[in-house]
Parts: C-alpha cells; structure tokens; sequence
C-alpha cells in the first residue's frame, strides 16, 4: 500500500477534494470541507489517520498492531494505521470507507441530500 493507491481510492468517493492545510507534507481528503483522511506523503511505511466509531476504535487497536490512536487527534475518534504490509489492502480501504462514512453521516442532512446528486 502506498500513497498513490490510497490517493486514488480516495479520490473515486463523491466529492472528495485534497489540500495540505498543515505543511508540504501531510495531505488531507476531505468530503464537504471535512477532514476523513489524513496521511504524510513522505513517510515510509506510509501511515494514514482514519475518524473511527469509538468502540470499534477500541476493537481495531486490540486486534491489528498496525492499528494504534490517532497521532496528534482525538485519540477517542480517530485511529492512525501503519500501512506496513501487515493488513491487506481490503482492510484498510475498509477503514477509509468508515472514516468517509462517519464524515457524511455527521454532516447537516442538506448536504447529505445533495451528495447524492453527484
């Protein structure tokens, strides 16, 4: 897994934008204007910040070593995962499919509704 693959699966989720609201170095996806990946460009092996269900949060730390608390976030609802080969790539799309999920689910029902438009 590497940081193009997970850019471009990122990039076919409805209204997926990118910016680096931090540095040069660590990019963000975003859907409408919400942050639900959070990844370094320049690390290796690369590693990915993921907004999580707080119990499932729990779960996935317990069961994968990859899996830990998000660095620098909510360490409640957000998990960092280090794509070092150890999760299949199923797997972590999964986990970037719920962060995405979560995001939507939290947005204003307005926008929601015009999501599905796209």
């Amino acid at each position: 897994m590497n940081y193009d693959i997970i850019r471009e699966y990122c990039l076919q989720k409805k209204a997926t934008t990118f910016d680096f609201p931090f540095d040069e170095e660590v990019m963000a996806c975003r859907v409408a204007g919400k942050i639900f990946v959070l990844m370094s460009i320049f690390q290796f092996p690369v590693s990915i910040n993921v907004k999580c269900d707080p119990e499932k949060a729990i779960d996935l730390r317990e069961r994968y070593d990859a899996v830990k608390p998000g660095y620098h976030m909510n360490k409640i609802h957000w998990n960092t995962v280090i794509c070092d080969g150890s999760l299949t790539d199923a797997i972590i799309f999964s986990f970037i499919d719920h962060s995405y999920e979560m995001v939507v689910q939290s947005l204003p029902k307005k926008v929601r509704n015009q999501l599905q438009l796209f």
